[in-house]
């Protein structure tokens, strides 16, 4: 097999590691090899409190034996140290030998065109970057007494290698900026903040406008100093286009993973097939979805990315899976074996999950509520994948009253179970959009992006502090 240089370790050798890695037997081995370069930037009051960059290198190789998996990662990326990192990972395996390993054609998963890599871009222009947004945050209101601004980009070379034959390397790209802003007044201190987040280089600012990113957290918090107490009790919730994604993400997403069906920890466990939702529902997790934040070319087992329709108008049609759970079940994976890093054992994540669009308009939807609460932007929260009960923050959300938006209104939660939240969606706008976020799960961290239409939930428990 010629050698390629843009091979992060030559195939050949890479076949010898996964040849060692099943020498004691052993049902499956797989070599993931990683280069990961990010550098990132805070300016915090005006200032410059942080500028950083890193490299990380190294390889985890992984065996299979039964339900048993051994699994080693090393930084020594010669064939010495790769070749001890497979024997380590061989040590669960029983006795008996196995095949020697033939890999196919070193495809390469070529990315998508990146113009301006982070690593590329001098600091001062980044830096250039973050003054101007915290520019335009102040001068949004006298009321604004802090402004943080962030900003990151990484460069992620992978090659994933395994003894059904796979070989394949992938170069990932990201860019983010974040702003968070306080205000203060006569109620105390009040937060906004705002983000954009892509698979993409520095050109991704040539689509954004930092000014608005910025004025936008600027406006959060100024209109939380006039906010009024969010009413407690079961109301109407209407969730604004792209802020109420991290709700299906979480309180339904995880519960479609199927590391958690597998284990009977999911609610929808043995569901397949059944109506699980209203029928304008349609949940779809898709890691093609172009530049968003949880877009890849292939997964970190080498699968490529797909469209995984997950509910379609209501009905449970799959699960998500990654390449040990679909083995057992006889089944290909659909795409969604992510890790954290080379250090990391990879699992069934999600990517970009959201709703689809529907026929309703957007305006209207309000317009049709008498009376409940628009969440215009909500925050974290927590989730049983068991029961599918969830409590989510809200950051930006207002009273909705006789069809109108009224008063803003002070952070509260949404208190619900996924399941049941599925079913009382009565109203789909057309207006859907994204926003990027981080997953975590068993200690680990991924980007990833939530999306959905403009939609309503007929009845959502608020845990205001208002009398309700």
């Amino acid at each position: 097999m010629a050698p390629r240089t843009d091979m992060l370790v030559d195939a050949d050798l890479a076949q010898r590691v996964l040849s060692r890695a099943l020498r004691s037997g052993g049902d499956f081995a797989e070599i993931f090899v990683e280069d990961r370069r990010s550098s990132g930037a805070v300016l915090d009051d005006g200032r410059v409190e942080e500028l950083a960059s890193a490299r990380d290198r190294g390889a985890g190789i992984r065996v299979l034996a039964g339900d048993t998996t051994g699994f080693a990662h090393t930084a020594d990326l010669s064939e010495q140290g790769l070749l001890s990192a497979a024997e380590a990972a061989a040590s669960v395996a029983g006795g008996g030998a196995s095949g020697a390993v033939s890999l196919g054609d070193p495809g390469r998963a070529v990315a998508a065109s990146v113009g301006r890599p982070g690593d590329s871009v001098p600091k001062e222009e980044k830096i250039s970057l973050l003054t101007r947004a915290d520019a335009a945050a102040r001068a949004s209101g006298a009321a604004v007494v802090q402004v943080s601004v962030s900003y990151g980009d990484s460069r992620r070379r992978f090659l994933v290698a395994n003894s059904d034959g796979v070989l394949v390397t992938e170069d990932q790209v990201r860019t983010r900026m974040a702003v968070s802003v306080v205000a203060a007044g006569d109620t105390g201190r009040q937060s906004g903040s705002e983000s954009v987040a892509a698979t993409a280089g520095f050109e991704l600012f040539d689509t954004v406008d930092v000014d608005a990113l910025a004025t936008t957290a600027a406006r959060r918090a100024l209109a939380k100093l006039s906010a009024r107490p969010a009413p407690s009790g079961t109301v109407p919730v209407v969730l604004a286009a792209g802020s109420g994604g991290i709700l299906f993400h979480e309180a339904c997403g995880h519960g479609l993973e199927a590391d958690h069906v597998v284990k009977d920890t999911s609610v929808y466990r043995g569901r397949i097939g059944e109506q699980v939702a209203g029928s304008l529902v349609t949940l779809v997790d898709d890691g093609q979805v172009e530049s968003q934040w949880g877009t890849f070319l292939v997964d970190d087992e080498g699968h490529p990315a797909s469209r995984n329709v997950l509910i379609d108008h209501g009905v449970l049609v799959d699960y998500l899976w990654d390449a040990k759970r679909a083995r057992k079940q006889g089944r290909s994976s659909s795409g969604n074996g992510r890790r954290q890093s080379y250090r990391h054992l990879p699992m069934v994540r999600m990517t970009n999950t959201f709703l689809v669009d529907g026929a309703d308009d957007p305006d209207e939807i309000v317009a049709q509520t008498p009376y409940g609460v628009y969440v215009a932007k909500l925050g974290g929260g927590q989730v049983n994948t068991t029961t599918g009960d969830f409590v989510f923050g809200t950051t930006e959300a207002y009273l909705i009253e006789d069809g109108h938006l009224t008063e803003p209104l002070r952070d509260a939660n949404l208190i619900g179970n996924g399941p049941e939240i599925l079913t009382r969606i009565d109203a789909v706008a057309g207006d859907f959009a994204m926003t990027p976020g981080t997953c975590g799960k068993d200690g680990q961290n991924v980007p990833v992006g939530c999306g959905q239409p403009t939609v309503r939930i007929s009845a959502v428990t608020v845990g205001g502090t208002a009398g309700g």
